[in-house]
């Protein structure tokens, strides 16, 4: 069976024009916010199935498709993202490496100015998103999706395992600080562990979310012990449901 090979740069852009035309008014994640998702979910302390992760792609709040959704839109929505999980996990476990999807910003254009009219939510959103700097901003969607994955399913945060949760402070100094502890944080990295560039933060970024996932193989790929309530029964034995026959001719036959 061969491998499914990674999306090429036309079918990222596809899967970003098909998600932003998810029904509204659902609020899907973008490409880059995927990445940081699918990314978000491999290294979780347990395997998840694609039925628990596809669904929060297509609502940042939680929000579900409808019913009657456009089964050819969401078949190739399915089909890509599978691929790229598919890849990122492949990478991850092989090489400890992937490329992951960042956004294009360039330094020298400004963002839009806000509105005269816009509230102070937003004014406060623009102040923290530009304090970030220009090494975080380009990187900003990606972490919001780990970020994301890591929200809806807190399993990997709640490891008391202090290996991880530097490992997530790392990738998290590249959102927005909102409580003066976060600030602190932030401040701390940037002082003890300056990112030189965009390239320098991108590296970082891979290895840290390679380190999660090593830290957290172990218990992702843990086997429970099976304990019987009861004495196994020998091929011999006669059957336990009170047939008569012996074990082997009869629920032991299969």
């Amino acid at each position: 069976m061969s491998t499914p090979q990674d999306l090429t740069d036309a079918e990222f852009a596809e899967l970003d024009e098909l998600l932003a035309a998810t029904p509204a008014p659902l609020n899907p994640l973008d490409a880059s916010m995927l990445d940081g998702y699918l990314c978000g979910v491999i290294v979780q302390p347990r395997l998840i199935e694609l039925d628990e992760w596809l669904p929060p792609i297509f609502d940042y709040d939680g929000g579900e498709l409808p019913e009657h959704v456009d089964t050819a839109w969401l078949d190739r929505v399915t089909a890509l993202v599978q691929r790229r999980h598919a890849a990122l996990n492949r990478g991850l476990v092989e090489d400890g490496w992937f490329d992951p999807v960042v956004l294009d910003i360039d330094p020298d254009q400004a963002p839009a100015p806000l509105p005269e009219d816009a509230s102070e939510e937003e004014r406060i959103s623009r102040a923290s998103y530009d304090a970030l700097g220009p090494v975080s901003q380009p990187l900003m969607p990606w972490v919001a999706g780990f970020q994301h994955a890591a929200l809806c399913f807190p399993e990997l945060a709640e490891l008391q395992d202090d290996a991880v949760h530097a490992a997530l402070a790392r990738l998290y100094r590249h959102l927005p600080a909102e409580t003066d502890e976060e600030k602190e944080v932030a401040a701390t990295l940037n002082r003890e562990h300056p990112l030189k560039d965009l390239d320098d933060a991108i590296e970082e970024l891979v290895v840290t979310v390679a380190d999660l996932a090593d830290l957290t193989e172990a218990e992702r790929y843990r086997v429970d012990t099976i304990r019987r309530d009861t004495p196994k029964v020998g091929r011999n034995d006669p059957c336990p449901c009170g047939s008569g026959r012996k074990y082997k001719q009869c629920h032991g036959s299969n």
